[in-house]
């Protein structure tokens, strides 16, 4: 891990920890949950949002104004709202889509739970997600998340990254696998 990212995880796993507890000892954590969901699908889909926690230009007290009318807006769970001002008057906010990544990974070991992400060439359906959901269960034997996200220059097929452990069984892996393998021959 480069050094600057291993900064910003360990500035987000800080305020992600005081976030989490808080949450807990409230007994909001599926509220929790939910803002964070908003937070993330309004992080993706915004870019002026991303702009707003990244761009240095904005002076703190506008970044702050401006995340915590946001989060009102979005009627995030309060101690959320009130983290990510702190996190603009301290100039943290850049760190925001780690504090996210670690709050759900809290969260999920929390319930029981472990997250797959999983990459396919095309959008999983409700009941493909359930039954691949059900099929890592067994495996891996806790609940499991399914996290999918869409790459089409997969062919076909699925990475499944559940933990450290990967299973590829996408076309454009078997592909370069029988590439090198020609390469091996001639």
């Amino acid at each position: 891990m480069s050094e600057p990212a291993s900064i910003s995880s360990g500035i987000a796993d800080r305020y992600a920890s005081a976030v989490f507890e808080i949450a807990n000892e409230n007994g909001t954590i599926a509220e929790l949950e939910t803002s964070l969901d908003d937070l993330a699908a309004a992080l993706d889909s915004s870019e002026e949002l991303r702009d707003l926690i990244g761009n240095p230009l904005y002076s703190r007290d506008d970044q702050q104004n401006a995340i915590i009318a946001i989060g009102q807006k979005m009627k995030l769970l309060p101690v959320l709202v009130n983290t990510m001002g702190l996190m603009a008057a301290k100039r943290r906010l850049f760190v925001l889509p780690h504090l996210v990544a670690r709050l759900r990974a809290k969260i999920a070991a929390h319930k029981g739970e472990v997250t797959a992400d999983v990459t396919s060439a095309t959008a999983l359906s409700p009941a493909q997600a359930d039954a691949l959901a059900a099929s890592l269960k067994k495996s891996v034997g806790k609940d499991v998340k399914v996290n999918a996200t869409v790459d089409e220059s997969l062919i076909g097929g699925l990475v499944v990254k559940v933990g450290s452990k990967m299973i590829d069984t996408s076309i454009r892996s078997k592909l370069n696998s029988l590439q090198n393998a020609m390469k091996e021959v001639g």
